[in-house]
């Protein structure tokens, strides 16, 4: 029986030891070649090191080593005999805040570190703020280094009141914030309990990945699936099979279920979902089938398969939010290709709204900027030339998102959230 899947994210600021506590998890878990270890142990001697630097398992780029700080997200991948993990470290300075809207899109939980001896700071705030605009549905804050405040178990205390309250403020529902005390350096209650910490009864940050629900919100949410393919074989057999490929992006399907093809709007239903492996009772979000249809309809890649009952609006003005990735700033009146699901698209970027601000206690979206610039956050509205069937992204993720891509290179220029979040307007 196949084991399940975690993706999660680490964020947190510059030096809170992300890289060491990632290195910690693969170590401890003996999910790195001997061949590995022996290369970290001699670097480690190198710089003069009594223990391993298990960072450098993790921060692989050139430039990371030389300048002590990851720059693109780190993607690993290992397992427990409980469960298998997709992690992505993404980086904690404040030019990179990209990135960390990169490694966080897919995570199903995130761990948030900060340093014992500073408690929140700004970028914690920063990207506890990204996290809450992705709708990450689970947050472990992992309070670090608390061998450097004596094991003290009143700094724990201070430091999960302060985030707490941000934390709701940001819309996290207490029950879906964790806050655990490690020392990735040492491993205090990364993968084995602590000795230093009796007062500490929760789990560690293992048990705690290996034990928390994977079900993710898209699970539940209404079913939809952007078709990716029209299958016709051309076989004596099969002359009449119509089959339509794709992955099911939100929600679950089966024969008997009644859905509508959008843009057209026309409804049918189920007849079979099938696989290579063969036909199943159902299938849900993640997983790559071909569904046949009861009526023969006029479907092409890009239209969206969806529940009849629970429908996306289809529109062609978006009222979105924006992560701005790219070097060249955005300015209204644009014109760029707009990527949702499998379908491209032409779009002109309307006004400019609201931009997310970090500065004091409480991020939110304050003054409106007259352009965007590389990492920016801000509401815009979107006119494509085509009509989409989006969903709000807080009750969609896959259909609530989308690409922003620009025309002449190709390459991606921003990241779309469809619908504001209100926990973050002030």
């Amino acid at each position: 029986m196949p084991k399940d899947l975690l993706r999660f994210a680490t964020a947190g600021s510059v030096d809170d030891g992300k890289s060491t506590l990632v290195g910690r998890l693969l170590y401890d878990t003996k999910s790195v070649l001997a061949d590995q270890i022996e290369a970290v142990q001699r670097a480690s001697v190198d710089k003069g090191l009594s223990t391993p630097d298990l960072s450098l398992l993790v921060d692989g780029l050139r430039a990371e080593r030389e300048q002590g700080i990851t720059i693109d997200v780190a993607y690993r991948y290992f397992g427990t005999p409980t469960r298998e993990f997709v992690l992505a470290d993404t980086p904690g300075h404040v030019q990179y805040t990209r990135n960390t809207v990169t490694g966080a899109s897919t995570a199903e939980l995130a761990v948030l570190l900060v340093d014992a001896r500073h408690g929140v700071v700004e970028q914690t705030r920063r990207h506890a703020a990204v996290l809450a605009l992705l709708r990450v549905p689970r947050l472990v804050l992992a309070i670090n280094k608390i061998d450097l405040v004596g094991y003290d178990e009143a700094v724990l205390a201070a430091i999960a009141k302060d985030f707490a309250g941000l934390a709701r403020s940001l819309g996290f529902a207490d029950e879906a914030v964790v806050t655990i005390p490690v020392s990735a350096l040492v491993g205090d209650n990364v993968v084995d309990r602590s000795e230093h910490t009796p007062w500490y009864t929760g789990p560690t940050l293992l048990g705690h990945l290996e034990s928390v629900p994977v079900t993710g919100p898209d699970v539940a949410a209404p079913f939809r699936m952007p078709v990716q393919y029209v299958i016709r074989p051309r076989t004596e057999e099969l002359h009449d099979y119509r089959g339509y490929a794709g992955q099911v992006a939100a929600g679950t399907v089966g024969p008997g279920d009644e859905v509508v093809v959008l843009p057209s709007g026309v409804r049918t239903t189920v007849s079979a979902v099938e696989t290579a492996d063969g036909p199943l009772e159902s299938a849900g979000a993640g997983r790559s089938v071909t569904v046949l249809l009861a009526d023969d309809i006029d479907i092409s890649r890009g239209d969206v398969i969806a529940s009849a009952a629970q429908p996306p609006q289809v529109t062609d003005e978006i009222e979105a939010t924006l992560c701005w990735l790219a070097e060249k700033p955005l300015r209204p009146g644009a014109r760029l290709l707009l990527k949702h699901g499998t379908r491209t698209t032409q779009v002109i970027v309307g006004a400019l709204g609201e931009r997310l601000s970090f500065e004091g206690d409480t991020p939110g979206f304050t003054d409106t900027p007259e352009q965007l610039a590389i990492n920016d956050i801000a509401h815009a509205t979107l006119r494509t030339a085509d009509p989409l069937p989006v969903d709000s992204y807080a009750d969609v993720r896959a259909t609530g998102s989308f690409l922003l891509i620009d025309p002449p290179t190709g390459n991606t220029l921003a990241a779309g959230l469809v619908g504001a979040p209100l926990a973050l307007v002030r």
